[in-house]
C-alpha cells in the first residue's frame, strides 16, 4: 500500500488535531485547506487572523473553515491556566511574568497546546531553525523514559509504492556526536518508527568497519552502541559494527558478516554522528533520486516535527500525517 495511504487509514476518523505556529506561511495554509478539505486531520493555525487571511486571500485560498488562534488575543483565563501549566512544568525556571512573554511566541504556545491536550501534535520549521522548534518541545514536553535526548530519522524512499524501495535513515538532524548509551537509543527508537511507516525493522549499526576489521575508539562507539541497543531491546534485529555495504549487499554482506541476520538486508541505517548522517541521506537523495521525508522526530512524549526551511507545501502536507501518526504510537 502506498505509503501516505496506509498512515492516512490509520488516522482517519480519530479527530486528531495539529498545530501549525507559522500561520501566515503560505506553504503552511496551502497545506493546511488541503488537509482540512480531504478530510486527513484538523489543522490549527496560529497567528493574527487579519494576517493569515490576507495572505490566504492574495494565494487564492480559501480558510474559513480552519481554526486560527491567535496568541496574542487568547482567552485570558485560558491563557493564565496555561502560563501556570508552563511555570509548574519548568520547575521555577520561569517566573509567571516571564512565561507570559515566552508564551506570545508561536512555538512555545503551540507546544503548551500539545503538552496540554489542546492538540495532538506541532509541526513548525518553515521559517524558524530547529532549535527553535525543538528547544520548546524538550522543555515542556520532554523526552520518553529511558530516552535521554531527541533524534531526527528521514523516510528514504523510491520508486513505485508496491515494488519500491523504502529505507530509515537516523540520526540525520540533531545529535552531533553521541555516545554509546545515546546512540543506542536511537537506534532503538528508530526501530520503533521504522514500524510506523509499515518496515519490518533491521537494523545497521554503521561505521568504517565490519565485525573488527578497523581499530579506533570510533569503532568501539559503534560495538558498544550495538550491544547496549540489543539489550535494550532484543525483540529487534540490530547488529553491528557495519559497513554500509555489508548492510546492504548480500554478496558482500556474506563475505564480511556470515551468519548476521541484518547484514544485506538492512533497511534501518544507524549513522555513527551527525556529518556522516546528514551527508548519507542528501548524497542517497541527490544521487540516488530518493525522496527524503522528515526529519521525524523520535523520542518525545508526544510528537512535534521539524520542517526544512526549504520545504514546499507538499512536504508540510505529508509531515503533518506522520505527525498525526505519530500521535498514534
Amino acid at each position: 500500500m502506498d505509503l501516505f495511504a496506509s498512515l492516512q487509514e490509520k488516522i482517519n476518523g480519530k479527530n486528531i488535531k495539529i498545530v501549525f505556529p507559522e500561520g501566515a506561511e503560505p506553504r503552511i495554509i496551502g497545506a493546511a485547506v488541503r488537509l482540512k478539505a480531504d478530510q486527513v486531520l484538523e489543522p490549527v493555525l496560529l497567528g493574527n487572523v487579519d494576517e493569515i487571511k490576507a495572505v490566504a486571500l492574495k494565494n487564492g485560498l480559501h480558510v474559513d473553515a480552519l481554526t486560527i488562534i491567535d496568541p496574542n488575543n487568547y482567552p485570558a483565563a485560558d491563557f493564565k491556566a496555561m502560563v501556570d501549566a508552563f511555570v509548574e512544568r519548568r520547575h521555577g525556571k520561569a517566573t509567571a511574568e516571564q512565561a507570559e512573554s515566552i508564551l506570545r511566541d508561536g512555538n512555545y504556545f503551540g507546544t503548551m497546546l500539545v503538552y496540554l491536550d489542546k492538540v495532538d501534535g506541532m509541526v513548525s520549521g518553515i521559517v524558524h531553525s530547529t532549535g527553535e522548534t525543538v528547544r520548546p518541545a524538550l522543555q515542556i514536553i520532554k523526552t520518553k523514559p529511558n530516552v535521554s535526548r531527541t533524534s531526527g530519522a528521514f523516510i528514504m524512499q523510491r520508486g513505485r509504492e508496491r515494488d519500491g524501495e523504502r529505507y530509515l535513515f537516523s540520526d540525520c538532524a540533531i545529535n552531533i556526536n553521541p555516545n554509546a548509551q545515546e546512540l543506542a537509543e536511537i537506534a532503538v527508537q528508530s526501530a520503533k518508527t521504522a514500524e510506523l511507516f509499515d518496515i519490518d525493522p533491521k537494523v545497521s549499526m554503521l561505521s568504517f568497519s565490519t565485525k573488527g576489521s578497523a581499530k579506533s575508539p570510533e569503532v568501539d562507539k559503534v560495538v558498544e552502541a550495538t550491544k547496549i541497543a540489543q539489550e535494550m531491546a532484543p525483540e529487534y534485529q540490530i547488529d553491528g559494527e557495519l559497513q554500509f555495504d555489508a548492510s546492504y549487499v548480500p554478496s558482500v554482506a556474506a563475505q564480511k558478516a556470515p551468519g548476521s541476520e541484518v547484514a544485506g538486508h538492512a533497511n534501518v541505517f544507524i549513522f555513527p554522528e551527525l556529518q556522516s548522517g546528514n551527508i548519507g541521506y542528501k548524497i542517497a537523495q541527490r544521487f540516488g533520486h530518493f525522496e527524503a521525508i522528515g526529519p521525524v522526530l523520535q523520542g518525545l512524549n508526544k510528537p512535534v516535527s521539524d520542517l526544512s526551511r526549504g520545504a514546499n507545501e507538499e512536504d508540510v502536507y505529508k509531515l503533518a500525517i506522520i505527525t498525526a501518526a505519530q500521535s498514534l504510537q
